[in-house]
């Protein structure tokens, strides 16, 4: 699978995560968006990202030279028409989604390995939009991809054993420690931690405490690497709110109903770490700076 023809659709934060993680293993990938130039901002990034890391001596200048070497910008889909894997890394729209995929089912070859990356919407829906719904799987990367050693390989209702088992070995090639997740909305890691952020955010929108506090005591009192309220703004706050919404469609209970401050803070345009404005704030390259304990005015005013 090392000399796999590989195609991405999507040159977002996912599409780049995924890129990288697919030229570190040594082999090429197309990196796809709606223009050319998307797709190349999408390599900017990575490049971006692979910077900080040579700062913090993870990666070399060789490396960096060598990963960007093997990942291509463009904006021609029909250059999925030889790949051997597709993934998908658009947009939380099931509608998006199904569109994308039936355009794919008439462009790639019958044994293509088409992926989706997607974090909350039901596979069978978006196999059901081809006339090939066994060979569509999940397989659900979390950010930073290149960080986080799991994947969730998730199954339709359809798809065949075949179609897993070459999931299972792209995992491999990217050595990642892989899960079976059967259909279901939100499969494990989100559906789980969508509620914990929600609750998060509820506890500083009433003002029992400050983002710092309640972030302090998730790590300190139960061993989390990262506060909920930070790992929201790494997320993006737009993607987590449509997490929520997407879980609260699908199953129609309270506790995935996002936060009237995650709902304020999304439609001012406080993203997270990509707009260097969410529950904390962000220099350039996404470190955090300052503190919210009085420091962040944006958040006492959105609670307002």
């Amino acid at each position: 699978m090392a000399n796999s023809n590989i195609v991405i659709v999507g040159a977002g934060v996912m599409g780049q995560g995924l890129a990288e993680a697919i030229a570190s293993s040594g082999t090429e990938v197309t990196l796809i968006d709606r223009t050319t130039r998307l797709a190349e901002r999408g390599i900017k990034g990575i490049s971006e990202a692979m910077d900080r890391e040579i700062e913090r001596w993870g990666l070399t200048e060789s490396d960096k030279k060598a990963i960007l070497s093997r990942i291509s910008p463009s904006s021609d889909l029909s250059l999925a028409e030889d790949a051997e894997i597709v993934i998908e890394a658009i947009p939380e729209v099931l509608e998006t989604k199904q569109v994308l995929f039936d355009r794919l089912d008439s462009i790639c070859k019958p044994e293509a390995l088409l992926i989706t990356n997607s974090g909350t919407l039901s596979i069978s829906e978006i196999a059901a939009s081809t006339e090939r719904p066994e060979k569509i799987i999940g397989m659900h990367f979390l950010n930073p991809v290149t960080k986080i050693p799991l994947v969730e390989i998730v199954k339709g209702l359809k798809t065949d054993q075949s179609t897993f088992d070459k999931a299972v070995r792209f995992a491999e090639l990217l050595d990642k420690k892989w899960i079976t997740v059967n259909e279901y909305p939100g499969y494990v890691t989100t559906r789980i931690i969508v509620p914990l952020l929600n609750e998060a955010m509820h506890v500083l929108m009433e003002g029992v405490a400050t983002a710092d506090d309640i972030d302090d005591a998730m790590k300190l009192g139960f061993g989390f690497n990262v506060g909920p309220l930070t790992l929201a703004d790494m997320m993006g706050l737009d993607v987590v709110m449509s997490w929520m919404e997407n879980l609260l469609g699908e199953l129609s209970e309270h506790k995935y109903n996002p936060c009237p401050l995650l709902r304020k803070m999304v439609r001012a345009g406080h993203l997270g770490v990509k707009t260097g404005s969410g529950f904390f704030e962000y220099d350039s390259e996404g470190n955090k700076i300052g503190s919210s304990n009085g420091s962040n005015e944006h958040i006492n005013e959105i609670i307002k």
